[in-house]
């Protein structure tokens, strides 16, 4: 098992020709790395360890290949997993960075102060990052994670600042 809380570098999608190899949305900045330990985990199932044996770029997306996946059926099987490395692998952000595992359940607040909501889960629907918001009146928001509109991250407070986009709040009240 891994020796630190795994980090969520990406999800794996639709498998890319016959022979195993396989599309996924990206979460890091980096490539993929081909030497150090990588897990799988799919729901609520407990990760389990894989090596990348390959990756490549390709129209936007990168293109993996896994020990063990030979073909596309074997491929196909991994739709959705999540690709995760142990924290302890990864660089320490810089000053003003953050690992996005450690904004879950932050406070989603306005310039202003006031709270929106509490921070859920991050999608990326096509390669965009949109955040899952539940808000404070028991709905969920979706929110464009571009950094126009986010201000900052108060650790302290465990708390990210958001000034969204002209009209969003709006179309999310009342819901």
């Amino acid at each position: 098992m891994p020796r630190a809380p795994l980090i969520h570098l990406g999800t794996l999608l639709r498998p890319h020709g016959l022979k195993g190899e396989i599309r996924m949305d990206w979460h890091a900045d980096s490539p993929l790395p081909l030497d150090i330990p990588l897990w799988l985990a799919r729901e609520q199932a407990p990760p389990r360890r894989v090596r990348a044996l390959s990756c490549r770029g390709r129209q936007g997306r990168l293109l993996a290949r896994f020990e063990g996946i030979t073909d596309r059926a074997a491929a196909e099987a991994l739709r959705g997993h999540k690709l995760l490395i142990d924290r302890d692998f990864l660089p320490a952000p810089a000053e003003d960075e953050f690992y996005m595992q450690d904004l879950l359940g932050a406070d989603v607040r306005l310039p202003d102060g006031r709270r929106l909501g509490r921070l859920d889960h991050l999608e990326c629907p096509a390669g965009q990052n949109i955040w899952i918001i539940l808000t404070d009146d028991g709905g969920e928001m979706l929110f464009p994670a571009q950094p126009c509109f986010i201000l900052g991250f108060d650790a302290a407070r465990h708390a990210v600042y958001v000034d969204p986009p002209r009209g969003l709040t709006e179309v999310y009240a009342g819901r």
